[in-house]
């Protein structure tokens, strides 16, 4: 199919997902409380805020941890398309994708570890058993995707939805993948590493524009986890009438909304019973659907 995506559409992306992180801000607790200029008034105040450094900090690795989840971020956001055309359109896209998802795993434990101090380095913890809990099932969700698409590309992931969307071909791998949403954002039920029981966690010695940062990251990943929802399981840009890009973003925005209401009408879940029914329901369902998506592959041939 020739591709009819306009490259100002394309070049746009990052600029989409960013007002999209910024919705997922405005939406959540704070946004809420103090109103849709929240967000902005939230960033200035930070940007003239001075930096505190926690007692023998390693800076250095705690920064990087810091920038690691928005740019985590913005590089899983390069093989998504937004119609017909990623931004790169990489033979391993959703091999891709899920590595940089992987990569906020390390960015989170340097920030916890780098910051020396107790809170931070048990909200690193939390964050690497949640990784834990969720990891396996969300592969799994990815790798029935690239199954029935017979292809680790993007675009042939979308391609092969012309006839029948993958979220009711594959329901059970759709919801884990959801779920797997909420844990890699650690967003609503699943932010346990950022928990006020132990003081904010990964970001309590956080200040100024790292904090920024960091929250920038935090909600980016939401948005990303959202907009890849939508090449993996809803067909991309297909739809009646308007242009691919104008339902990619639609389909996108639904998303979202519905992982920012999930965020803020789930309770919290622990960690040890999140592992628990990851272990003994999540991966078991999502291999019957891999298993149910190889019978049929092969039938089809």
């Amino acid at each position: 199919m020739a591709d009819r995506t306009p490259y100002g559409v394309v070049v746009a992306f990052p600029l989409v997902l960013g007002g999209l992180a910024l919705g997922a801000a405005i939406l959540d607790g704070r946004g809420r409380d103090l109103g849709w200029g929240a967000p902005l008034r939230e960033a200035a105040r930070l940007l003239r805020q001075r930096r505190r450094r926690p007692l023998l900090a390693d800076a250095a690795l705690m920064r990087a941890g810091v920038c690691g989840v928005l740019v985590a971020a913005v590089l899983a956001a390069a093989v998504l398309p937004l119609g017909e055309r990623p931004l790169a359109d990489s033979p391993v896209g959703v091999v891709w994708f899920n590595a940089m998802e992987v990569a906020v795993w390390a960015a989170l434990w340097l920030a916890g570890w780098g910051a020396n101090s107790v809170y931070p380095l048990v909200g690193g913890y939390r964050f690497l058993a949640q990784g834990l809990a969720y990891e396996l099932p969300h592969m799994f969700a990815l790798i029935a995707v690239a199954l029935a698409a017979g292809s680790l590309r993007v675009g042939d992931v979308v391609e092969a939805q012309r006839g029948l969307w993958f979220a009711a071909g594959m329901p059970l791998a759709f919801a884990v993948y959801l779920i797997s949403a909420l844990a890699m954002a650690f967003w609503g039920p699943m932010s346990g590493p950022i928990g006020s029981d132990i003081a904010g966690g990964v970001r309590a010695e956080l200040s100024g524009p790292d904090l920024l940062v960091f929250q920038a990251g935090r909600y980016a990943l939401l948005a990303v986890a959202a907009a890849a929802a939508v090449p993996f399981f809803l067909g991309g840009g297909d739809g009646p009438v308007l242009p691919p890009w104008a339902w990619t973003a639609i389909k996108t925005v639904v998303v979202l909304a519905a992982l920012v209401w999930a965020g803020r009408r789930l309770p919290g879940v622990r960690m040890d019973r999140f592992t628990s029914a990851s272990w003994l329901v999540l991966i078991p369902a999502t291999l019957l659907q891999v298993l149910v998506v190889s019978i049929v592959v092969v039938v089809a041939r």
